[in-house]
């Protein structure tokens, strides 16, 4: 009747405002922060994988696939250091050369890291990591065919292995953070994080090992290809493809991708990211120093007071690559876990906690690594415990930066907030540490007289410049603690607040004022 011919107007702009607002939360563009899009159904959430967060045994399944590839990731790139005296004598390159085969490792692999942060946002993430892994391993086994009079080709190789790792790297964390959430979150990333400094320690003991049964630093790099195909089958097969954001949402619409642009700008303004991006750049200065040079100086040491002979045939057996292995796998594994439950308890009693426990690990870690450096001429012991204290206080701050980032940063833009933190950290840290330390130990060794005392002397001067590092990674902390708790409810407020929703329009009340209505109610 009348009735009805008068309310269709009306139902006509309430269809119009829900079509609109469908079409708008459904786009990808735009230059403001993630919208929210179309809910699922129950049968999209089951095709996604979605429940992750119920902490159920796939699960934990899913971080224990990812943790054994990152084990096998750092297993994989610290093995050449644990062969470096070896490839070195086989080469016959000095200092700076040596550290050229860090370098060109981290440089592709932080170059590469943006563009698969930015495939991870947005495409299937596990079969790009499926394709990477499948890659970098191909890459590992090829640089172990490299014969003496093509070095330039160990160096292709090993640039070609950091392409490959890049696509893990960024993408891995990202999955974790959408399978957890608080406590639970920090303690799996902690679980995750556990395979880099042990992941690190096993590359030396296999380097080392294998190179002694082989008598051939060659076979040292045929390990890791065959367990590379493993991780392959067992990704394929075990991990999910997990909805973005799915568990951190109070609604059950998807969150939405802006432009990479837009991304890149608010990462920019993000203080809490920049800032605890530059104190894990520090830490990867150091650690990246330490990881190439340390086995080498402590070999040079032990020549200077005569417990060992000079290597000038191969294999250059030590046991220095294997008991620094030991040191890097037992430290960090107690480190990360020790940084964790630190930070949680810190937490009840103060907000800023993470940022400041990991100020305190690289202020810690400072001293004690001066002491392993000016204490190595007169005793290995001595520098081995203070070696072990340094990289314990430095292993506090892996699984807290992750979980800083990931709390900091809206699900849509993590992987690529991983993938800026990653090139940042090694454009200015282990890229360029490694080549940075040979060059100023090739430096200080020109201008004294020749003698296995001033290959020392060198290279301890060298490394006295991860002490400064340290200490300014500290300041970085510091600084993030001042804006942590402003990022933190930012990133919360875009990713849990939804805006007015589909089935509510703003309706005009007889005073003139606006009012938001159910659709529902309108039409009643």
């Amino acid at each position: 009747g009348g009735g009805g011919r008068a309310l269709r107007p009306l139902m006509e702009e309430v269809e119009d405002e829900v079509d609109h607002r469908r079409s708008r939360t459904g786009s990808g563009s735009g230059s403001g922060p993630p919208l929210l899009g179309p809910a699922d159904t129950p049968d999209t959430q089951r095709r996604h994988g979605n429940g992750g967060g119920s902490g159920g045994s796939r699960a934990v399944a899913t971080v224990c696939v990812l943790c054994f590839i990152n084990l096998l990731n750092y297993t994989d790139r610290f093995t050449v250091a644990g062969v470096l005296p070896d490839i070195e004598e086989y080469f016959n390159i000095g200092d700076s050369s040596s550290g050229l085969l860090q370098t060109v490792f981290i440089s592709s692999y932080m170059v590469l890291a943006p563009v698969f942060g930015y495939l991870g946002d947005r495409y299937n993430r596990k079969w790009i990591m499926s394709c990477g892994i499948f890659f970098w391993s191909t890459m590992t086994l090829a640089s172990s065919f490299v014969s003496q009079k093509y070095f330039w080709a160990l160096l292709v190789t090993r640039g070609l292995v950091g392409v490959g790792e890049a696509s893990y790297s960024t993408i891995a964390p990202t999955l974790i953070a959408d399978l957890f959430v608080g406590d639970r979150r920090s303690r799996m990333l902690s679980v995750f994080y556990f395979a880099i400094p042990v992941g690190s320690g096993l590359g030396y003991i296999v380097g080392s090992k294998v190179n002694d049964i082989a008598e051939d630093w060659h076979w040292a790099l045929r390990v890791t290809p065959p367990l590379g195909l493993l991780a392959v089958a067992l990704l394929v097969l075990v991990v999910p493809e997990i909805p973005r954001g799915a568990i951190e949402r109070r609604s059950d619409r998807e969150l939405v991708n802006t432009s990479w642009f837009t991304d890149v700008k608010a990462l920019s303004t993000n203080s809490s990211f920049i800032l605890s991006s530059l104190g894990f750049t520090s830490v990867a200065f150091v650690t990246g120093s330490l990881a190439l040079w340390a086995p080498a100086y402590l070999l040079r040491a032990q020549v200077v007071q005569g417990t060992m002979q000079p290597c000038i045939k191969r294999p250059c057996s030590s046991m220095d690559s294997l008991v620094f292995g030991i040191i890097t796998c037992v430290s960090g594994f107690l480190g990360v876990g020790a940084g964790v439950e630190l930070s949680k308890r810190y937490r009840r009693v103060n907000p800023r906690a993470d940022p400041l426990v990991c100020a305190f690990g690289l202020l810690a870690s400072a001293p004690f690594l001066f002491l392993a450096l000016a204490t190595a001429e007169a005793s290995t012991v001595a520098t081995y415990v203070f070696i072990f204290i340094g990289e314990f206080l430095l292993s506090l701050n892996w699984a807290i930066v992750a979980d800083i980032l990931l709390y900091v940063v809206v699900p849509t833009r993590r992987s690529t907030a991983e993938a800026f933190q990653i090139m940042m950290s090694h454009l200015l840290g282990d890229a360029s540490s490694p080549y940075l330390i040979g060059v100023i130990s090739d430096a200080v060794r020109r201008i004294r007289a020749d003698s296995y005392l001033s290959e020392f002397r060198s290279l301890e001067y060298a490394l006295m410049t991860c002490c400064f590092a340290g200490v300014l990674g500290g300041a970085a902390f510091l600084a993030t603690a001042i804006f942590i708790e402003r990022d933190r409810k930012l990133a919360e407020s875009l990713t849990q607040a939804p805006s007015v929703p589909d089935d509510t329009i703003i309706v005009p009340s007889e005073e003139g004022r606006s009012v938001k209505l159910p659709v529902a109610s309108v039409l009643i």
